[in-house]
């Protein structure tokens, strides 16, 4: 018989069941905000050192800038729709160098109120500052700082309630935990304080930081704050304001440094700031660590509340930082900024010591008088030495405005 051709079958074989082990996971959310926490700080320059604190990438203001530039690049895009309805007409606001008579400068101060004219013009031109203006905490006063001889814009005032933990300001006025939170009331902190061109070329920004010790803000804070709850503390008290601190923003100062006009002293350095905050934690990443405190039902994920205080920020993201187990000391970015205070009379320390005592205003000077004395003393001088203010142009300032970022926002530019 013959033989069936029998052709040789392989063994079917099923499908192999996938291992479990070897397919990749998506990202915990606690590994994508490590992830994006440290490419964050990777990105800015900063390197680690054995104990964890970051390193700078360098030293001096164009350092400062660079680790800003991310922060303020997320406020100019989310300006940008604003900048395209305003910068045409505020920049009308804004002098040529060639139409200002030094001379002829007269500088007064105007309120400004939320939700006005005044309000998108101070906003306008602080998008100029190279490191980004904070919106401020609790009470607030705002200026626009204006010349009447040249109806033209000068510079800024933005004063608000100051930092709780502040030692270089505590040690001097020789404060305890518990007189700093009875009698903070009493200060406020200069958060925006300078001049725009072409009068920051004059040394405008000495007279605009004269301007906080001035009767009309001593005058409007009384009015506005003299029985107000406190922040802190919530209980009603009636206070003056005593003192002004302020930090400059780029390390050392040579504008509030000793600033003084006759025999006042305005401003006076008391120190610098340790190096440690939250500025290069950019907005963008801190709604990611939000998001992340809420997947936790964490309660500082939205606890921002005026009562909490002006860090809750910082709380939040020591907060993260905790339950991600990342070392802390990522917060000490290492940069020093210097301390200025401002009192508001000859005895404004001692009240704020122990909390008793009549400030004596006899020394506080009309703005009319400040600008008068600023004038004879910087911005005529200044202008004989420095002739070259003459040639900026006022439409500088989109490119001050643009210029800072990687990507500028183009603008139309008013004629």
């Amino acid at each position: 018989m013959a033989k069936k051709s029998i052709k040789a079958r392989r063994p079917s074989r099923a499908p192999k069941k996938k291992n479990k082990s070897n397919v990749a996971r998506p990202f915990t959310p606690e590994a994508k905000l490590k992830r994006s926490i440290r490419a964050h700080f990777k990105a800015l320059g900063f390197t680690k050192a054995q104990d964890g604190t970051l390193v700078l990438p360098g030293f001096g203001k164009e350092i400062v800038r660079k680790l800003h530039a991310s922060q303020r690049a997320e406020r100019l895009d989310h300006s940008a729709a604003f900048l395209k309805r305003t910068s045409s007409k505020a920049l009308l606001h804004f002098a040529n160098g060639a139409e200002i008579d030094p001379a002829k400068i007269q500088l007064r101060l105007i309120r400004v109120e939320t939700k006005s004219a005044e309000a998108d013009l101070f906003r306008f031109a602080t998008l100029t500052w190279s490191v980004p203006v904070s919106a401020g905490f609790g009470r607030r006063l705002r200026y626009l700082v204006w010349d009447e001889g040249h109806d033209k814009l000068v510079g800024l005032i933005a004063l608000g309630d100051p930092v709780f933990n502040l030692s270089v300001r505590d040690n001097l006025i020789k404060w305890t935990a518990a007189d700093r939170a009875k009698r903070l009331v009493g200060v406020l902190d200069a958060y925006v304080l300078g001049a725009v061109p072409p009068y920051n070329m004059l040394l405008g920004g000495k007279a605009v930081a004269c301007l906080l010790r001035s009767q009309e803000v001593f005058k409007d804070f009384k009015r506005s704050y003299g029985n107000s709850a406190g922040i802190i503390s919530g209980e009603k008290k009636r206070t003056q304001l005593l003192a002004v601190t302020t930090t400059s923003s780029m390390g050392r100062s040579s504008v509030y440094n000793r600033l003084r006009l006759g025999d006042q002293l305005y401003m006076d350095p008391v120190g610098y700031t340790v190096g440690w905050g939250h500025f290069h934690i950019t907005d963008q990443l801190f709604e990611e660590i939000r998001k992340y405190l809420r997947t936790r039902r964490d309660r500082y994920a939205s606890n921002h509340q005026y009562g909490d205080g002006p860090n809750w920020r910082l709380r939040a993201i020591r907060q993260a930082l905790r339950l991600l187990d990342i070392n802390q000391s990522v917060l000490k970015h290492g940069i020093q900024r210097e301390v200025f205070l401002c009192p508001f009379g000859p005895n404004a320390l001692e009240i704020l010591a122990s909390g008793k005592g009549k400030l004596d205003v006899s020394t506080l000077k009309t703005v009319r008088e400040i600008s008068d004395l600023a004038r004879d003393r910087w911005i005529v001088p200044r202008a004989i030495r420095k002739p070259e203010f003459r040639a900026w142009k006022r439409e500088g300032i989109l490119e001050l405005i643009e210029g800072v970022v990687l990507a500028p926002i183009k603008l139309k530019k008013a004629s």
